[in-house]
């Protein structure tokens, strides 16, 4: 699957516009549900693209014949946590 060519704006807005349809018909419980649903799915896809961003990066040093460095490896560990907790501290507010 392909994303759209379109502008940055527009491809925001239609999520704006996809949210306002998907809430007419639901209960606050069903949106609830619904919205978790979304934020998980964005999450897999997230995670999924940052991973592959990691094993570029150690292609691109192994084509290189460096192997990565402590430095780089705690680095790139520390982002994974930093992105981790971002998204638990987001499902505690949700949760409230």
């Amino acid at each position: 699957m392909k994303l759209p060519n379109v502008p940055a704006k527009v491809f925001s807005l239609s999520a704006i516009i996809f949210g306002y349809l998907l809430i007419d018909d639901l209960t606050a419980k069903e949106q609830n549900a619904l919205g978790n649903w979304l934020m998980l799915v964005a999450q897999v896809i997230s995670t999924n693209a940052f991973y592959k961003e990691v094993q570029f990066e150690r292609q691109e040093k192994q084509k290189s014949n460096q192997e990565p460095s402590t430095e780089d490896t705690i680095e790139i560990l520390e982002k994974m946590i930093n992105a981790l907790s971002k998204e638990v501290e987001a499902l505690k507010e949700n949760l409230k």
